[in-house]
């Protein structure tokens, strides 16, 4: 299945927290001079109008980033966050939304690189396209699920792997498991961060299970909500599960969920938790 395309969301509640945590693990990681990959597994096309077809029809991205952009109380944390996104909006006004690999490609140095996949037939072109002028950027029409075996270990033996597919299949919350696994044994000092929505939260439940049992230590699950869980349609929640995280990304989360948790969403019904699934 390919129909998830990612321009509907973009810049919605679980981008504002997928993107802040993909930020803080960069910017630990350039903290030491020597270089790094940064392999995002499922890249989308990489920029957003937030003026499309698709944007206007959800209008997720309001109750996002636009609930963000004009505010003058933001934590420092926040305003690096708005900062990145306000590259590629130079009028000042909210009218794109970069995704997690054009985030990353702003941020490169010299020594770094990054290996960007997407299987989509449309989103590739357009990341291509988004990526021209990105420097070590290295655009790839594969499933990002086999890099965890091909690209792994790099030969920096540093490195970021952003895994955020669109879960259309229930199966997809065993796969990044399984993904992992296959990572893992090839390059275990890596940092891994995989995004996951609440819809049901027994499939949450299932996938921490599967995740305790592969026995691989410093797991952090981080995860903030804007409804409480529910068994109707609809993603209540979203979060992060981060292997090998940066020190202080447990306190800086820990920090700022509770600002974005009364931002995104003020009606009071919003929940955020910072956990360790395997502590090291």
């Amino acid at each position: 299945m390919l129909s998830y395309r990612h321009s509907f969301h973009a810049g919605n509640y679980a981008d504002v927290l997928k993107h802040i945590v993909q930020l803080l693990i960069l910017e630990a990681l350039q903290q030491k001079e020597k270089g790094f990959l940064y392999l995002d597994t499922h890249a989308g096309a990489g920029l957003y109008s937030l003026q499309s077809f698709e944007a206007e029809k959800t209008a997720e991205f309001v109750d996002g980033i636009g609930a963000l952009w004009e505010r003058q109380d933001v934590p420092e944390i926040v305003q690096y966050y708005l900062a990145q996104i306000k590259k590629v909006n130079n009028s000042g006004k909210l009218r794109f939304y970069p995704g997690s690999p054009l985030l990353a490609a702003n941020l490169l140095r010299p020594q770094d690189r990054a290996i960007l996949t997407e299987i989509h037939p449309s989103d590739y072109p357009l990341l291509r396209k988004n990526m021209l002028k990105s420097q070590n950027v290295q655009v790839k029409l594969e499933n990002g699920f086999q890099q965890l075996k091909s690209a792994l270990p790099p030969k920096e033996r540093r490195g970021f792997i952003l895994i955020d597919p669109p879960y259309e299949l229930k199966e997809d919350y065993q796969l990044v498991v399984e993904a992992i696994i296959e990572g893992y044994k090839r390059f275990a000092t890596g940092t891994y961060a995989i995004w996951y929505p609440v819809v049901l939260r027994q499939q949450v439940k299932k996938m921490i299970h599967a995740f305790e049992a592969t026995q691989i230590r410093k797991i952090l699950q981080i995860e903030l909500g804007i409804r409480p869980d529910t068994a109707q349609r609809g993603m209540t929640a979203s979060g992060m599960i981060v292997i090998n995280p940066p020190w202080k990304l447990e306190s800086q989360m820990k920090e700022v969920l509770p600002y974005l948790t009364k931002v995104l969403a003020p009606e009071g019904t919003g929940h955020w938790s910072v956990n360790w699934i395997t502590p090291e």
